[in-house]
């Protein structure tokens, strides 16, 4: 049995950047320890199959040296004043599906010779913060008023999401990588990231965040957009500002980006004038908290910074809220995935999953014949013309895809 002469430090390096558990690992593999150690080698198909469980592509096992992955857009994710080293391949191949998507998008815009998007790049971090969400709200079209007609805090989400799409940033959300169901995504990793564009703005939300999180890290990332910048994140509410004070939040130190981002963010949720209006200081603060949070469709995270930021808590008792309240949080969300089940069918939710500005710009291009049905099928999901027809009635193109857009 011919065996694979692997050196023992690239199998180390696919452990670690796999982020797996090394005994899950050792269990599956009964000889890993003694392949880490260069006592015996892999055969070629244990090697497959090591690399699929490790998420390593199998040619990384015949380098002399394990390769640098930098990530391809600047990080801003902090964890205890250290900025992250070594992304999971999870992150790092819905990084890379996302830039598929939009420089297919951005060809396709100068191909049709589409107008760039106005509003990229026109902020900078001395920008005032109102000023600048005032702003993404006109241009997203997502006011207060809008946002009042959302029952729940789901459709505040879709009616925020679809806004921003349609004013042209192409919105992914997505709570695994591509339609792998079982790669799920890790929110202690990453929250949302931008990809800046003048043609084709992109914004991914991790969609195993809860939908208040998700509303706050898409605001979040618009305001890198603002910014012209792209960026990889981990948004909360936590750090909005140096007002009063407040540098940094319980656990991380947080770059003074992240702080305007923030601070643009909750004020294009929670404008500060609204606020003022309808909040009660002397109100019981568990019971307002909540009360607020269902009025504006936001975490209570993000009301509770509010709340400290019209003066209504002080930054002790603020610091000790909102800590106990993100790990209420924390807790809910565990036990939520739980009890979900695993797996599910990745099509049931394309809608969300890609873009609909970009899923009828390729299906489009598909129909006229500009583009190849083995591209849509590459960067929308899909295995089959079938799939493909039953998305566009999903994004009512029916009628066009039939009659063969002529």
């Amino acid at each position: 049995m011919v065996r694979v002469p692997v050196k023992p430090e690239l199998i180390q390096w696919a452990i670690e950047r796999s982020k797996r558990d090394p005994a899950d690992l050792a269990a599956r593999f009964d000889r890993l320890v003694e392949w880490q150690t260069g006592q015996a080698q892999p055969t070629l198909g244990q090697l497959e199959n090591f690399a699929a469980a490790t998420r390593t592509p199998v040619g990384y096992f015949f380098l002399p040296v394990p390769p640098a992955e930098p990530l391809p857009i600047p990080d801003f994710r902090t964890v205890g004043s250290v900025q992250v080293s070594r992304p999971s391949p999870d992150l790092l191949d819905t990084i890379y599906l996302c830039q598929q998507r939009q420089d297919w998008y951005r060809t396709n815009a100068l191909v049709l010779r589409d107008d760039p998007v106005a509003f990229v790049g026109t902020a900078t971090t001395k920008s005032e913060h109102v000023a600048t969400a005032t702003s993404i709200r006109a241009a997203i079209g997502f006011n207060l008023s809008s946002r009042a007609q959302a029952s729940t805090f789901e459709d505040a989400l879709r009616m925020m999401t679809r806004a921003a799409d349609e004013a042209g940033v192409l919105v992914m959300t997505s709570g695994i990588v591509g339609t792998n169901t079982h790669r799920p995504l890790d929110t202690r990793e990453f929250r949302g990231f931008a990809l800046s564009d003048d043609y084709a703005p992109l914004v991914f939300i991790n969609g195993t965040d809860t939908k208040s999180g998700q509303m706050f890290t898409l605001a979040h990332e618009l305001a890198h957009l603002w910014l012209g910048q792209s960026a990889l994140t981990d948004s909360t509410a936590a750090t909005v500002a140096r007002d009063g004070g407040v540098s940094k939040p319980v656990t991380a130190e947080v770059s003074s980006v992240e702080r305007w981002c923030n601070a643009v963010a909750a004020e294009v949720l929670v404008p500060m004038e609204s606020f003022k209006q309808v909040y009660r200081p002397k109100a019981e603060l568990r019971a307002e908290k909540q009360r607020l949070s269902n009025h504006y469709k936001v975490s209570t995270l993000v009301v509770l910074r509010r709340m400290y930021d019209a003066g209504g808590l002080s930054r002790e008792v603020f610091w000790t809220v909102y800590q106990a309240e993100a790990d209420l949080l924390r807790k809910v969300m565990a036990e939520k995935k739980a009890k979900a089940k695993k797996g599910g069918d990745p099509y049931a939710t394309g809608r969300v999953r890609v873009s609909p500005r970009f899923a009828r710009a390729v299906l489009s291009a598909t129909w006229e014949g500009r583009s190849t049905f083995t591209e849509a099928f590459r960067m929308l999901g899909f295995k089959s013309v079938k799939k493909l027809e039953t998305f566009g009635d999903e994004l009512g193109m029916g009628n066009y895809l039939r009659q063969g857009a002529v």
